[in-house]
């Protein structure tokens, strides 16, 4: 199956599987009020990886790293971000 097709799919299931849970909800019933809560609730909190100074260019890193005698910790993935690969 091609992966267009497959993503297509699983989103008109997702649709469809929001509809049955509440048929008859719509944008309008949220208020001003309550998009303002749950944006706050969304929001990133006190994160501990948010205190982390990541460092995307790997020459800078190895830099710093050495100025301050610390390691490097390298994430990397090959293929495609959303897993479709």
């Amino acid at each position: 199956m091609p992966v267009r097709l497959a993503i297509s799919r699983l989103l008109i299931l997702m649709v469809a599987a929001q509809l049955a849970i509440s048929p008859t909800a719509s944008a309008a019933e949220l208020t001003n009020a309550e998009f303002q809560q749950l944006h706050k609730e969304l929001q990133p909190g006190d994160e501990p990886w948010l205190t982390i100074p990541w460092k995307i260019a790997l020459l800078n890193a190895q830099q710093t790293a050495a100025k301050e005698d610390k390691p490097i910790f390298i994430w990397a993935m090959d293929g495609h971000p959303l897993g479709c690969t």
